[in-house]
């Protein structure tokens, strides 16, 4: 386990080094918003982050965590299995606070994971865009979600969400863009990024926090 840490936080530091020297830009960010705390998740199994990812729509944090509480504390098991899912009716799933809609939602993901369409244990195998094949199979699950999976949940570096608005208006407002840049233009301001798009993800979202940065800092992009 110490062995696992020591190995993420060098693997962190790497990355952050190749940042600061690939965009001055980003560099500048860095230097702000301090030491990188990307820590993927890993409590809990992928069939709950997903589960997580579908209740957590278009919900608050906190509201997506109570509700969540509730919805697994209907499960008599530590660890709630598809059929756990599938055995629970309508009626207490909206009770506990769930729409329809994600009802539906939990009850596709449950269904292809039982049957092995969606092969939960060897997903840390797959290519990303492989695991955003299978993910985005299940209705209620989209390229965005599938990204954070990824990022979050497998630890993957490399993923850059350019449907995040977020990510968006960070680039944006740190390349001091006049307009919200297209995925094109992402990708390419991105592109020295690679191999750790994710960790300079997270760095973005982080600067929305921060103060604009002040003119000089830019590199004209």
């Amino acid at each position: 386990m110490k062995n696992a840490a020591s190995s993420g936080a060098t693997s962190l530091r790497a990355a952050v080094r190749h940042l600061k020297r690939a965009d001055p830009v980003l560099a500048a960010i860095i230097e702000r918003v301090g030491p990188c705390r990307f820590t993927p998740r890993a409590t809990g199994s992928h069939l709950d982050a997903l589960v997580r990812a579908i209740v957590g729509q278009q919900l608050s944090t906190k509201a997506a965590s109570t509700i969540h509480a509730r919805v697994v504390a209907l499960i008599d098991a530590e660890q709630p299995l598809p059929e756990h899912w599938l055995a629970l009716d309508d009626p207490t799933m909206r009770a506990a606070g769930l729409s329809r809609q994600k009802i539906a939602y939990i009850r596709d993901l449950a269904r292809h994971v039982h049957d092995g369409s969606l092969p939960l244990d060897h997903l840390h195998d797959l290519s990303d865009d492989e695991v955003i094949r299978d993910l985005t199979a299940v209705k209620g699950i989209g390229v965005w979600t599938a990204q954070m999976f990824l990022m979050f949940r497998l630890g993957r570096p490399d993923l850059l969400p350019v449907l995040d608005l977020g990510i968006r208006n960070a680039i944006k407002r740190a390349y001091r863009l006049r307009k919200t840049p297209t995925v094109k233009r992402m990708q390419a301001i991105a592109k020295p990024w690679a191999p750790y798009r994710s960790i300079a993800s997270w760095y973005l979202w982080q600067s929305l926090e921060l103060p604009p940065l002040p003119k000089a800092t830019s590199n004209g992009r």
